[in-house]
């Protein structure tokens, strides 16, 4: 007898809760806040919202349905099942946040604050949430790219945005950069660290380097098979070079990189607390993941 779906509602603390956790009091919070010229109301009020939300789709989950909450911290300890219906309510980057732990399972997302959100994986209302969840099965869903990066050791790290791979403190890496398939071209480089996006990633991060390149690649769409990845501030000297600097990997193609730096990491989504860490000699590699992050359009 197969089980009833489960509904695993994905939240964040607010940032109120975390200013009263900190100062001790909403009054002690209240005058730091007002010391820096801020009102405690607005993040008050932003934290009422995101609550009542969270109340209101607690409640849209159907009677037959079990169900379970878990917060963004609490990420990496919580058992994902087969049958559960994700439900994100929060910030588009909560989608972010939850989709390396998912394999396969259905995600909605609803916004807690519309207009500060730019809704892009957070699609949908707190009052929509109960037509959704009945329909959840039957509903269209994206299935958006993701990107992992492998380490010759297994070390496996996946991201829905980009990924990564520098120094902890983002001052200068080495090592030797090359493409699959390329007829083994690869380079030495020194530079501020690779980024490997996907176009969810486009909206963000990636976004800002591709501006800034002014390169003709276009921007893959987030449901599209194809990533872009940039060298950061790449530095030209008798040992390293800057001629691959920028690309797109389609299909199956990924880029490799090989550390020359006593350390390296790559972490992905800006989660810099989860990352892997690979040290002189070890190479990455880095493309397009099998995995899809399933979320409901």
């Amino acid at each position: 007898m197969s089980l009833a779906p489960r509904a695993v509602l994905v939240h964040r603390t607010t940032e109120y809760e975390e200013l009263v956790a900190h100062h001790g009091t909403h009054g002690q919070a209240a005058f730091f806040l007002s010391s820096r010229g801020r009102s405690i109301e607005e993040v008050a009020e932003r934290h009422r919202r995101t609550r009542r939300a969270l109340a209101e789709v607690t409640s849209a989950v159907p009677l037959t349905w079990r169900q379970a909450q878990v917060e963004r911290s609490d990420l990496d300890r919580f058992l994902f099942a087969p049958e559960d219906v994700v439900v994100v309510v929060g910030q588009d980057g909560l989608v972010a946040n939850v989709a390396k732990y998912l394999d396969g399972q259905p995600v909605v997302g609803i916004d807690t604050d519309p207009g500060r959100n730019p809704g892009v994986l957070v699609r949908h209302r707190p009052e929509q949430a109960a037509v959704l969840l009945a329909s959840v099965v039957a509903t269209g869903v994206d299935e958006l790219t993701m990107v992992e990066a492998v380490a010759d050791d297994t070390q496996r790290l996946v991201a829905l945005n980009e990924i990564y791979l520098g120094t902890a403190g983002h001052q200068t890496a080495r090592y030797r950069l090359g493409l699959e398939n390329d007829g083994g071209v690869v380079e030495a480089q020194a530079s501020s660290g690779v980024l490997v996006g996907t176009g969810t990633g486009a909206t963000g991060w990636l976004r800002s380097l591709w501006q800034e390149r002014g390169t003709r690649l276009p921007l893959p769409s987030p449901t599209e098979d194809r990533l872009l990845w940039f060298v950061r501030e790449a530095w030209p000297s008798p040992a390293t070079g800057t001629s691959l600097v920028a690309g797109e990997l389609k299909d199956s193609a990924a880029l490799t990189l090989t550390v020359e730096s006593d350390r390296l990491i790559a972490f992905g989504d800006g989660i810099e607390t989860d990352a892997l860490e690979l040290t002189w000699g070890q190479t990455v590699r880095v493309g397009a993941c099998d995995r899809r992050l399933r979320l409901v359009g």
